[in-house]
């Protein structure tokens, strides 16, 4: 059979319609977006058309909207830039946030900030009486990822904001997994900056955004040009940034559509899993529709399957999956989200996530599950001639 591509949450396949709003900047209209002649307007009305849906996507104003080169430098932007113009205090980032936030707080450490870590609980939910305790120290910044990109689960980021500005703190969020899966609003989220991506929603690799909080003095990612207000230096990639802006367009308007889809191919799947006495994480709490994460265990309940094993049979079979975060899959370590959610680290090491899109079929899930049992059986008969 043809592969079956279950790794959205990884990346996504570029759309049709993404693609025929670039071309002409790829291949015709090659002015740079600073020049005054008219192939410079050109290209500056069409970046400024792109921050306009960009902030349409997130209930933002246009000038709140700062491209980037991707989520990763947004992330970086946000923590580093933010924390940069204060005198140094805590950074607090949940215990689950993706290594591009994770570890620029912890670099930030070299000049005197000190960089802690949010607990929480078994279904991947941020523990509030944790936060709590940790803010009664002075704090410059709390980030925390609106929607998890190994499990789906879903923060209450309104009410972690609230109190972050209670204890004068700035809030930062990284919704690059939620945008597109679920309404994602930036004053509804009270939050000061937050981070989207263009890859994750069927744009094209190499554009993200921080957008920002008028108010918010933030130091300057790259100094030279002085594009984008000054925060942002260097020539706009016009036909990414275009990109981006279809994809925000299009990802609002198939909001409903995907999830219900998605959802539907979730727990169609979560079905069969629970059959095959598969531990589902995080499934008791509120998750984006489209993502499981999953592990096996041997048959005497001591003994567990190895996630990236099962991930390269499945591969074999045609079917691409996940053992956890693309950026952190190569290591080879347990992921730091379950082992954060108290899942033991033999069972960590076994997690494999699905993540749906909307290209996605009910034929094709059935014939997963019916090739995940075949696979599960096999690693666990070669388990027990091992022993």
């Amino acid at each position: 059979m043809s592969p079956v591509y279950l790794d959205h949450n990884s990346t996504t396949a570029l759309k049709t319609e993404v693609l025929e709003a670039m071309l002409p900047f790829m291949v015709h209209q090659h002015g740079n977006a600073t020049s005054q002649h008219s192939f410079g307007r050109t290209a500056r009305a069409a970046v400024e058309h792109a921050r306009e849906q960009v902030a349409a996507a997130v209930g933002a104003y246009a000038n709140q909207i700062v491209f980037t080169a991707s989520g990763t430098e947004a992330n970086n932007f946000a923590v580093r830039g933010i924390c940069a113009n204060l005198q140094p205090a805590q950074i607090l980032t949940s215990a689950i946030e993706h290594p591009c936030v994770s570890r620029p707080a912890l670099a930030m450490q070299a000049g005197g900030y000190k960089a802690l870590s949010i607990a929480v609980d078994s279904n991947c939910s941020i523990n509030a009486a944790h936060l709590q305790k940790l803010l009664q120290a002075p704090t410059n910044l709390v980030s925390v990822m609106l929607a998890n990109n190994e499990t789906g689960a879903i923060q209450d980021i309104a009410k972690i904001a609230e109190l972050a500005r209670e204890h004068k703190a700035y809030m930062h969020t990284d919704a690059v997994q939620a945008l597109g899966k679920i309404p994602v609003d930036f004053f509804a989220l009270n939050v000061h900056a937050m981070t989207v991506s263009s890859h994750k929603i069927g744009g094209p690799l190499g554009a993200g955004a921080l957008v920002l909080d008028k108010r918010i003095d933030i130091q300057p990612l790259l100094y030279g040009g002085g594009q984008e207000r000054g925060l942002r230096s260097g020539t706009e990639n016009v036909a990414a940034i275009v990109g981006f802006g279809a994809a925000c367009e299009l990802a609002m308007n198939n909001l409903v559509a995907f999830d219900t889809q998605t959802e539907s191919l979730r727990k169609h799947l979560e079905a069969g899993l629970s059959k095959l006495n598969a531990v589902i994480f995080g499934h008791h709490g509120l998750r984006i529709p489209n993502t499981s994460f999953f592990a096996f265990n041997n048959l005497d309940g001591e003994t567990f399957l190895d996630g990236e094993t099962l991930v390269t049979a499945l591969d074999k079979a045609s079917f691409a999956v996940a053992s956890g975060s693309a950026c952190s899959s190569y290591s080879g370590e347990p992921s730091h989200v379950l082992l954060a959610m108290g899942v033991p680290e033999d069972l960590a090491k076994g997690a494999v996530r699905v993540s749906f899109g909307m290209t996605n079929t009910l034929d094709q899930v059935q014939h997963f599950l019916k090739v995940l049992a075949q696979e599960v059986a096999r690693l666990r008969n070669l388990i027990a001639i091992a022993a």
